[in-house]
């Protein structure tokens, strides 16, 4: 039953207010953005004072698990809540998690203080979006979306650099206490200035069991990508039961959501090809595009030999051509239409993947530049030109589902992409290893180091391992990453093609 109470139109909000509530909107979204990268730089130093190597990687699963499982939970609440409520409590959230991991003292407390930040980002991704559309009129809409992707770009670009800065100049607890100061103001600009300016349901039941089943389905999903090929092999019992588990309760989120009176996430909204095609584009979009973040810099520093310097200007390009292609389409896509906007960020996505299988061992930093970022602009094109389908498929009560699905299925892409990626290069550079360290090869090494590349031939991607090796040796080694990367170029383009030929089933805009 929907509210019959009249609510403030977009148009109603005087410009100099919706820059206030777009500002602050942005500022949480830039926050859990930075939040995602700038860990990076600071994690050597932060396991050299806490330790807990083995659970390294864990700083950063925690995050991603609790962000993703919490992007649907949060578009549906905000169908039925006061947006400024869940927006304010999903800032207190990330600020006091910030707060706490600043003063962590084991990796163990870090990582439940990263999980409890994952909540509050998941809170700030899916709100933005949807504060940003609730408060455009539909013709700047594309326009005020566009400024998401560019705050995503600058947080890509600050984010590492910054990570650097504050280890190096005061100490690794300021990156997430300097989150408390931004994110107070963030929270200012909300409370003052955030209005709503949609209807929301008068009567509304909580779907619980929806949200339980599909958080325990997203949570087993993800894990089976965290851990296949690295943790535990594919077919391995504990992956298997992971992919059990993941059938087990995302039958049972169906069934719950047939019967739920209010579902999180509608079944019916799945039969709307905008809805479902749109998803699908942006989750190969995805796909593609993090899997270039994942194994790009390894490329170039380990099949070029480039210094840890001209890897990061170089994969930067992948950041600033999805911020640079954003903004462009946002000025341009009332002209081109979301579908065609679409089908062309698809093109120059296929375009750039493609272009991957002209690398060698020889290729300039220049030219990877460029092809990413063309990779980088497809990505944006497809991004915004997908958000505006989905949400446009969709009545304006449900634009929070709408929403935060989109961001979801962006999420779960490039989960799934790296995942699905990082066995490709684990296999392929294993066997170009093997072959390369034939034929008497490893009998010139010293043993203990022959035997440390035999049980582990990826062991030689360590610096101190390729200190000890001959330059005929070095050059085995690039080609062999090389040769590994290959296939996962190939897995690029089949979700990038793939992509465009969702991008073409779009539905065509309504005059």
């Amino acid at each position: 039953m929907n509210s019959t109470a009249s609510t403030p139109s977009p148009r109603a909000l005087t410009p100099g207010s919706r820059k206030w509530i777009i500002a602050a909107s942005l500022l949480a979204l830039f926050l859990g953005a930075l939040d995602a990268l700038v860990m990076s730089a600071a994690m050597p130093t932060v396991v050299a004072d806490l330790g807990g190597l083995d659970l390294y990687s864990w700083v950063y699963s925690a995050y991603l698990l609790t962000r993703t499982v919490c992007l649907p939970i949060f578009g549906k609440l905000a169908d039925i809540y006061r947006t400024k409520t869940l927006y304010a409590v999903s800032i207190v959230i990330f600020i006091s998690a910030s707060l706490a991991a600043g003063f962590a003292e084991s990796m163990n407390f870090l990582i439940a203080c990263r999980a409890l930040q994952g909540i509050g980002a998941g809170g700030n991704f899916a709100l933005v979006y949807i504060v940003l559309a609730d408060i455009s009129p539909p013709e700047e809409r594309a326009k005020t979306l566009s400024l998401g992707s560019f705050v995503w770009g600058l947080a890509s670009v600050l984010g590492p650099t910054m990570g650097g800065f504050i280890v190096a100049y005061f100490s690794w607890p300021w990156i997430f206490f300097i989150n408390v100061p931004l994110g107070v103001l963030s929270l200012i600009g909300v409370s003052l200035y955030l209005v709503e300016t949609r209807e929301k349901r008068d009567k509304a039941a909580i779907d619980f069991a929806g949200a339980l089943t599909l958080s325990l389905a997203i949570v087993s999903l993800l894990f089976i990508f965290l851990l296949a090929g690295q943790t535990y092999a594919w077919g391995s019992p504990q992956v298997l039961m992971l992919g059990a588990a993941t059938i087990i309760f995302g039958a049972w989120f169906y069934v719950s959501e047939r019967r739920a009176k209010d579902p999180i996430l509608p079944i019916s909204f799945f039969g709307r090809r905008g809805f479902s095609i749109g998803n699908a584009a942006v989750f190969m979009s995805s796909f593609a595009i993090f899997a270039f973040f994942g194994f790009a810099p390894l490329f170039i520093q380990g099949a070029l030999g480039k210094s840890p310097v001209e890897v990061g200007s170089t994969v930067l390009a992948l950041s600033l051509g999805w911020s640079v292609g954003s903004v462009v389409l946002g000025r341009l896509i009332r002209y081109w239409g979301s579908r065609g906007s679409a089908a062309a960020g698809a093109v120059f996505l296929s375009a750039g993947c493609a272009l991957t299988l002209t690398f060698s061992t020889a290729t300039s930093t220049t030219a990877c530049f460029w092809v990413f970022a063309l990779v980088g602009v497809g990505m944006g094109f497809v991004a915004l030109a997908t958000i505006l389908v989905v949400q446009n498929s969709v009545e304006p009560s449900d634009l929070g589902v709408a929403t935060a699905s989109h961001q979801f299925s962006r999420n779960l892409g490039g989960t799934v992409g790296v995942g699905v990626c990082g066995g490709v290069f684990t296999q392929g550079f294993s066997t170009a290893m093997q072959s390369a360290l034939s034929g008497g090869r490893m009998e010139k090494l010293p043993e203990f180091l022959a035997d440390q590349i035999r049980r582990s031939p990826d062991s030689v991607l360590r610096p101190d391992v390729q200190a000890q090796l001959a330059p005929d040796m070095i050059f085995q080694l690039h080609q062999a990453i090389s040769q590994g990367v290959l296939p996962v170029f190939w897995a690029t383009i089949a979700a990038a093609v793939a992509c465009l030929v969702c991008c073409l089933l779009l539905p065509r805009e309504k005059p």
